[in-house]
């Protein structure tokens, strides 16, 4: 059983995209907005330090590359991203300066990994493009490119160049990785990205059929096998594990508009932490048991409505962020494990 302690640390209008970045030897959190609104910055214990931005906002990703923080941008909804790009900031004194990485209409998530001593961005695109309202008709892409290490030779007039790797995927939604390599979510099922390594190029497979809001690729059992949590459908209210192909577990109840989702180890048990958006905006940790030979879940929050959620560690104790959308909050919810 965890022990949860929340804290609500700030307010942010439709909060959504989270990250740990680190500047010289102090590790702090980021917390961008949905809207045209603001992306906040604040040490583990949840105080604020500065604003990086005050807008355009559209952010759903954040990720820290050397010195540069890259985020998405204007990516407000499904039916609002065809001006949608991939954009990096780098703080100058006291001021944290834009440029554009790439325009990339529809982009949703991104993920750098590393190989061969070499950096790779995937990008993923929920659509290619849209004539009407929830027009789904043209899907989406993964698309990737070489980062060299300074970055800052790429502006609105000279941008980094990325090729598609994979076509056709519908709601090209779930992102995470693994091991580094980058796992992709859609309608189409669930892809495992593998980067140029020595004489071979970009390789994918596809690892489940199962239509993918989002998922985690991890090994909740500790058997050595890696089992895949899955949120389904698109924006879905099932939660799912599957091992070897194989359905192991469903979450009893149906929950409208899953969409946070993390994973973390506490005391070698590895947890899943994920919540919904609608009905009662659960936020549950959900991992498997020994003594009963199978999985457990726990209510962490109710209400509250998280987009995202992110799982760190500091001086041996347990956290969990959450950017709890549908109610504007920023909260830290401390985790201990009581038996």
């Amino acid at each position: 059983m965890l022990k949860t302690t929340k804290k609500v640390i700030g307010k942010l209008n439709k909060c959504y995209a989270l990250a740990e970045i680190n500047m010289g030897d102090s590790r702090s959190l980021l917390v961008g907005a949905e809207k045209e609104d603001p992306c906040f910055r604040y040490d583990l214990d949840g105080n604020y330090i500065e604003t990086l931005w005050e807008e355009p906002g559209g952010v759903m990703t954040l990720e820290q590359y050397g010195d540069a923080v890259l985020s998405t941008w204007k990516f407000y909804s499904p039916n609002n991203s065809a001006e949608a790009k991939i954009v990096y900031y780098i703080k100058k004194e006291d001021k944290w300066e834009c440029n554009v990485l790439c325009d990339l209409p529809f982009v949703h998530r991104f993920g750098i990994l590393e190989s061969n001593g070499k950096h790779y961005l995937v990008a993923c695109t929920l659509k290619s493009a849209h004539a009407f309202k929830d027009d789904w008709t043209c899907p989406g892409r993964v698309w990737v490119g070489e980062l060299p290490k300074d970055i800052t030779i790429f502006n609105q007039d000279h941008q980094l160049q990325l090729e598609a790797l994979i076509s056709g995927l519908t709601k090209n939604h779930g992102f995470c990785k693994k091991d580094n390599t980058a796992l992709v979510g859609s309608e189409n099922g669930v892809f495992r990205i593998y980067p140029p390594h020595e004489n071979e190029g970009w390789r994918y497979e596809q690892i489940s059929t199962q239509p993918a809001s989002d998922m985690l690729y991890e090994d909740f059992d500790n058997d050595g096998i890696s089992e895949l949590f899955v949120l389904s459908p698109f924006h879905g209210d099932t939660i799912s594990i599957w091992k070897e192909g194989k359905q192991v577990y469903e979450y009893p109840e149906k929950l409208p508009f899953l969409h946070a989702i993390y994973s973390g180890t506490i005391h070698g048990k590895t947890y899943a932490f994920t919540g919904c958006r609608q009905g009662n905006r659960e936020l549950l940790a959900i991992h498997y048991d020994d003594m009963k030979k199978g999985y457990v879940s726990e209510i962490i929050d109710q209400g509250a409505g998280a987009a995202n959620c992110y799982f760190y560690q500091k001086d041996e104790k347990n956290y969990l962020l959450a950017a709890n959308r549908e109610t504007d909050e920023i909260a830290i919810y401390e985790l201990e494990e009581t038996c």
